[in-house]
């Protein structure tokens, strides 16, 4: 309590002196009290905050193993059809000669180059972080972080949530697949610098395992492209049964949207765009490249957004310094920070340029000399003798401010040495204990996901001595 009634009376300190300052301001000006400040300044402030928290709010539904969200089925979803827009493709059979070229042999590297995944080798819905060592560009972001999974894709997304397996993935064949059925079966996979491949060799789809034994692999190159091999396929995909597991071969980007309740604010997954192949065309000894095309986001200036030739409908938002088209995995931001306004407007808006005039008179003003006292003494000058008293307003009126805020000060920081030194010498007495039993978290909030009446759920693993950040689950959406 004794520390409670210190702040008490720092604070009513502090306050009398703003108060008193600004009566004696308004007094003496005999005109209301204004305070001019820069709105830009203040609106940019306030959006740096609330970039803040919206980071703080990731990282604590990362901490918690995802974010509320609500369902994401077919009919929820916004996709956009393959229309060219993002990605290019085309398809190799067993007989063309490209097909070979494609396949990378992990068998003939080095055994230091290629890291069987011990955990998910082993197991059966799991999922394991690895890190790139390059920037794989995928759908025009930059992406250094995936998830490999046993069901046979890769998700690309930034946060991790229920539905694994529904958005944001790279998928040569997304089945229900084994790996823990046999010591034979292998997630494995290699990065070079500029390639990263991922193998899943010799896996076995669930309760189905005497069926044959796939392998497959996904490649990443540094460029954005993605090449899928398969080697082994003893089973058509179109006869693999898609009920304990989402079957589905493609690509997939999407973005996250809030919307504020009442009580909580609920975030929702929306698909945009999804290359989906023709999965009669997946046999073995087949392969897929898909090959990235132009997109808004990868242009990096104002004058490049907007007069590209190899995009189009890109916008310039000069908060950010960022081009987009406004669909894209950023757009909540684009969103909040009225990028849809500001990307109206030309590059000159956000580089104005002075006329020619106005710099030719500024340099001329600048490059005349300045008059020195003897040619003003030539010259004829008349003056007001002033028999007033000197002008102390400024003074004046800034003088009780900095009396009440200094006063304040040097109150608070004496009376927090005593409080600290009081609690150091009796730190068996209440105030201490009263505080430590206020100490609680139970002030943040958590977020948590609905249940979900799905049986296609993922764990995530870690490798090594890094912390477990929690659980990575999928939904069923297919």
């Amino acid at each position: 309590m004794g520390f409670c009634t210190v702040l008490l009376i720092c604070l009513s300190q502090a306050d009398f002196g703003r108060v008193w300052a600004q009566e004696y301001k308004d007094s003496y000006r005999g005109t209301p009290l204004r305070t001019d400040g820069d709105t830009a300044s203040f609106q940019r402030t306030r959006r740096d905050w609330e970039d803040q928290l919206r980071h703080r709010e990731v990282r604590n539904a990362q901490a918690d193993g995802g974010v509320d969200i609500s369902p994401l089925s077919d009919n929820m979803t916004r996709t956009v059809e393959d229309s060219q827009k993002y990605y290019s493709w085309e398809s190799f059979g067993p007989e063309d000669e490209k097909t070979e070229s494609l396949w990378i042999d992990l068998k003939n590297l080095h055994k230091s180059q290629v890291k069987i995944h011990g955990i998910l080798s082993n197991t059966h819905r799991q999922a394991a972080r690895v890190a790139l060592s390059f920037d794989f560009p995928f759908y025009g972001h930059s992406i250094r972080q995936i998830i490999v999974a046993t069901g046979g894709f890769i998700f690309m997304g930034e946060i991790t949530h229920r539905m694994l397996t529904a958005t944001q993935y790279v998928a040569p064949l997304m089945a229900n697949f084994d790996p823990s059925f046999s010591k034979n079966s292998t997630v494995c996979y290699m990065d070079n610098g500029t390639l990263f491949v991922v193998q899943w060799d010799k896996v076995r789809l669930k309760d189905r395992e005497n069926e044959g034994a796939f392998t497959f692999q996904a490649a990443l190159l540094s460029n954005g492209s993605i090449i899928f091999n398969y080697r082994e396929v003893p089973v058509p995909v179109e006869k693999i049964n898609s009920t304990e597991h989402p079957v589905k071969v493609g690509l997939s980007e999407a973005f996250m949207a809030a919307s504020q309740l009442s009580d909580s604010t609920q975030r929702t997954i929306y698909e945009y765009h999804r290359v989906e192949i023709d999965t009669t065309k997946i046999i073995s000894g087949s392969a897929f490249e898909f090959t990235p095309l132009p997109t808004c986001p990868q242009h990096t200036t104002c004058e490049l957004c907007l007069t590209s030739n190899l995009t189009t409908g890109c916008g310039w938002c000069n908060t950010l310094q960022r081009c987009s088209d406004g669909v894209d995995r950023h757009r909540q931001e684009w969103l909040d920070y009225n990028c849809p306004e500001e990307s109206k407007g030309k590059c000159e808006d956000y580089n104005p340029v002075l006329p020619d005039a106005t710099m030719s008179s500024f340099n001329n003003l600048s490059l005349e000399p300045t008059p020195s006292l003897a040619d003003l003494g030539e010259q004829p000058v008349t003056r007001d003798i002033d028999s007033s008293p000197p002008d102390h307003t400024g003074i004046t009126e800034n003088t009780p401010i900095i009396a009440g805020v200094v006063a304040a000060l040097v109150l608070l920081v004496t009376l927090t040495l005593l409080a600290v030194y009081y609690i150091n010498t009796h730190p068996t007495v209440a105030p201490p204990f009263y505080l430590m039993q206020r100490r609680t978290n139970n002030y943040w909030p958590s977020m948590k996901f609905r249940n979900q009446s799905c049986h296609s759920t993922y764990a995530e693993v870690e490798l090594g001595v890094h912390e477990k950040e929690g659980f990575i689950e999928a939904e069923h959406c297919c």
